[in-house]
């Protein structure tokens, strides 16, 4: 009994130990995964001196959708994007003819709009953080392909803070899928802080 008590309280001091040395996320401030829809407040246009007693401010919406932009956080100090779902291309054609989804799926491309809002250099592929859910739960990793639509995201983006990049981050998902979400987390989807857009 004596030997058991031991082993577990060597145990539980080692837990307290790499909690200590950052190994595990065990900051009580910063615990755990979350997933985020709640989108950023979209600026007012200034008011001009002809402008009429101003309406009541409508409200931000409760869930993000296309055109809304989150703010999220990454892994290191400093490292911050606002992310922008700008638009949905389903299905998306391919821009070669090499290059197809395989039997019986389709291409679905997001462009994602990044700005770096930290204060630290971002460094990342974009598209590993990235993934589409549809109405029945099954989630899509994204996949290399260049769509019509326009240019694909880089897979090697580097911001300065303040830097901005813009592509197409491309799924390949079953042609019965309807898509229903799609997510974003920095540092190639191992952040805590994960936002989610509704696609319908």
């Amino acid at each position: 009994m004596y030997h058991r008590t031991r082993i577990r309280l060597v145990a539980t001091v080692a837990a307290a130990g790499i909690c200590a040395l950052g190994l595990t996320a065990c900051d009580s401030g910063d615990s755990g995964d979350t997933v985020t829809d709640k989108p950023k407040a979209k600026a007012s246009a200034p008011a001009s001196a002809d402008d009429k007693p101003a309406a009541k401010k409508p409200a931000t919406p409760d869930v993000a959708k296309v055109g809304d932009t989150i703010a999220l956080k990454g892994l290191e100090d400093g490292s911050k994007l606002d992310v922008t779902v700008v638009k949905v291309a389903d299905p998306a054609k391919s821009s070669d003819e090499f290059t197809t989804p395989g039997s019986g799926k389709r291409f679905v491309g997001v462009q994602f709009k990044l700005v770096n809002t930290g204060t630290a250099a971002y460094s990342d592929s974009p598209g590993n953080g990235a993934k589409v859910t549809d109405t029945d739960g099954q989630q899509f990793q994204s996949t290399f392909a260049d769509i019509t639509a326009g240019p694909s995201m880089s897979s090697d983006v580097r911001l300065k803070p303040g830097g901005k990049a813009l592509g197409w981050i491309v799924f390949e998902v079953p042609k019965g899928s309807k898509t229903d979400t799609v997510q974003f987390a920095m540092n190639s989807g191992m952040a805590n802080q994960t936002g989610e857009w509704k696609l319908s």
